[in-house]
């Protein structure tokens, strides 16, 4: 008898982002993934991965143009695996600082911020910066199972979520936080979306466990 060949992770590809790094992390982990442009594409793919990188604005430009805009909406509040990497997160939000007036999916009621330059600390954010879990030592969603308090991964970014005290709206969906200037929230999930504001694909061992901590997860009953 014959198994059902497994679907693939799709890496959306609108015309911004990591796309390289994230299939070579992907293939390291040995997961069947491909590239998906167009959403008629996405009734194919097991889960879905939004990278991103550069302008908020341009972002959801040219998600809009390549007719994304919806079908991802749909994807996330229909309960479907989804990971946003960087800008990926961002874009899950109502809008960000970056380009005022430009809606983002409006999956989280939140606004992006920008960071203010707080010397010797720099903006943007480029490098290893340490997460911590809300509210104790030992990470609270299963993201970051094996991923100890203090690990470090790689931030490329200038505009942030910000941290569950700032911003109500997350208290239910952080799953792990930062710092550089002000607290800010680092990692969210809810249902089956998960999304970081660091790069896994460039993190090492620490990014490879967490790619691979999200498949598990998001494919469990909830």
């Amino acid at each position: 008898m014959s198994s059902t060949p497994q679907k693939p992770v799709g890496l959306i590809d609108y015309g911004m982002g990591n796309l390289g790094s994230v299939l070579n992390a992907l293939g390291r982990l040995h997961v069947p993934a491909r590239i998906v442009a167009t959403p008629d594409a996405l009734a194919d793919c097991s889960a879905l991965i939004l990278p991103g990188v550069g302008a908020f604005g341009d972002c959801m430009k040219n998600l809009a143009a390549h007719g994304f805009v919806a079908p991802l909406r749909d994807w996330v509040l229909a309960g479907r695996p989804l990971l946003g990497i960087c800008l990926g997160l961002q874009v899950l939000c109502e809008g960000s600082q970056e380009t005022p007036g430009v809606p983002g999916l409006g999956l989280l009621s939140v606004v992006c911020r920008r960071f203010v330059p707080a010397p010797p600390l720099k903006v943007p954010l480029i490098g290893w910066n340490p997460i911590t879990f809300p509210g104790g030592a030992a990470p609270a969603h299963p993201l970051f199972d094996g991923i100890p308090p203090a690990t470090h991964f790689y931030f490329v970014h200038s505009y942030y979520l910000p941290s569950p005290d700032a911003a109500p709206a997350l208290a239910s969906c952080a799953a792990a936080l930062s710092l550089h200037t002000v607290p800010y929230t680092a990692a969210i999930a809810f249902r089956h979306t998960a999304a970081v504001q660091f790069h896994p694909e460039k993190s090492q061992a620490a990014g490879l466990r967490l790619l691979k901590n999200f498949l598990s997860w998001s494919t469990a009953p909830q």
